[in-house]
């Protein structure tokens, strides 16, 4: 048991980080009509300009804390990051334009290197061969995390849209000063190395792929992926609201729902799937459910068939620590660090994209100017996405492996 306490304490870490991220979605929307006056619709657009601040941010910011971590060590860097997320949420509570939201989400987009960091602490303490699915623990954290923040948030969110902020701040604080007594290092002294600049900016993170055979195509799969992905954190809050007029507790209510099945999918399924199927087929799969359930999500005319269909919109997640799995197995033990950074910086460029494109086209397809409404067109883009990495995933397997796509394993 004592072996295992430091898996579980990150595990826990991590569900009470994302409860204080949950706690604010619900009210993101209305905090923004507030400041700037405008529809949910403009809003939409707001939102993801503000996404898009947070994710460059985390661009420029996720490899070099990965590489520090590397340097000196998980615990360190993870409880700063947790500190800088805590004092982020009391910023927004005080938030009186739009700008001062921008402020924050600059201050939030580094403190996320909490994901890549933790990611590389779950990779210090796990066999290779448990890696992929004790990464989707790390998602069975958030999913569960995301029962519970959202819907506390939609409740506070009632109440006022400042109110979940503050809430949020004491989760993240309170998750700090869990880590500072309970979170042990993970990297043994013998098995860090020197912080190089060069490797420790997104660039430099990037161009280290070309050291390692077969890893480029890969995490071209994965942005793509994660692209597609992000379109629920994107355009969910809006399009609920635009479609199915949720108020702040029914997008609470739906996000705690989605994170309750996040977490059965990535907390108990992966852990069979991944096994069962292999790797790249576990990746290959996913990717083919969110395709399908894209497409019906676009079309949906009641707000009740969201809840009937989340079960099928959670299965898709299973390729994401699919593909972590594959690509974790091509390089050292004393480069996951970097590798995770590699990941920060593509999540980062997904972040980047996703938002600001997903809102773009949820905002044109709910303006007068668009031939036919249609709120779900995110959606069907994200389809397309979803489909086109599935092909070149395909492709890069039989490339690699010939023509068993499970010699991966």
């Amino acid at each position: 048991m004592k072996a295992r306490l430091p898996y579980i304490f990150i595990i826990v870490t991590m569900m009470l980080n994302s409860i204080g991220i949950g706690l604010i979605l619900p009210v993101m929307p209305n905090l923004i009509t507030e400041l700037t006056g405008g529809s949910i619709s403009s809003a939409a657009l707001w939102g993801g300009v503000l996404a898009t601040t947070y994710a460059v941010m985390q661009f420029f910011m996720g490899p070099t804390l990965g590489n520090l971590s590397d340097r000196f060590g998980r615990r360190p860097v993870l409880l700063v990051s947790l500190v800088a997320m805590g004092l982020d949420y009391i910023l927004l509570v005080f938030a009186g334009t739009i700008w001062w939201l921008f402020a924050g989400r600059l201050i939030a987009g580094v403190a996320s290197a909490t994901f890549s960091t933790a990611s590389a602490y779950i990779a210090d303490i796990s066999a290779p061969e448990k890696r992929a699915a004790n990464f989707g623990l790390i998602g069975a954290a958030f999913g569960v995390g995301f029962i519970i923040g959202p819907a506390i948030g939609g409740f506070l969110g009632e109440i006022g849209p400042r109110m979940p902020f503050m809430a949020a701040a004491a989760v993240a604080l309170a998750n700090a000063t869990l880590g500072y007594f309970i979170l042990p290092e993970t990297l043994h002294q013998s098995k860090r190395r020197s912080f190089d600049w060069t490797r420790a900016n997104p660039v430099g993170a990037l161009i280290s792929i070309r050291k390692i055979p077969h890893l480029r195509g890969l995490v071209v799969i994965f942005l793509i992926f994660t692209i597609s992905h992000q379109v629920y954190p994107a355009v969910w809050s809006y399009y609920t609201i635009e479609r199915f007029n949720f108020s702040p507790k029914m997008i609470g209510a739906s996000l705690a729902t989605f994170g309750f099945f996040m977490a059965i999918v990535q907390g108990g399924l992966i852990r069979v799937v991944i096994p069962r199927l292999g790797e790249m087929r576990a990746a290959q799969w996913g990717m083919g459910m969110n395709f399908v359930v894209f497409i019906i999500v676009a079309f949906l005319s009641e707000g009740w068939m969201l809840f009937i269909l989340m079960p099928f919109m959670t299965l898709g997640a299973i390729a994401g620590p699919a593909l972590q799995g594959i690509m974790s197995k091509l390089v050292d033990d004393n480069a996951q660090g970097e590798l995770q950074g590699i990941f920060a910086s593509v999540t980062g460029i997904a972040l980047i994209l996703s938002p600001i494109t997903m809102t773009s086209i949820f905002r044109y397809y709910t303006s007068t100017e668009a031939p036919y409404y249609l709120p779900g067109a995110p959606f069907l883009a994200s389809s397309l996405l979803e489909i086109a990495a599935m092909v070149l995933l395909f492709v890069i397997a039989k490339r690699i492996w010939g023509s068993s796509t499970n010699s991966a394993e």
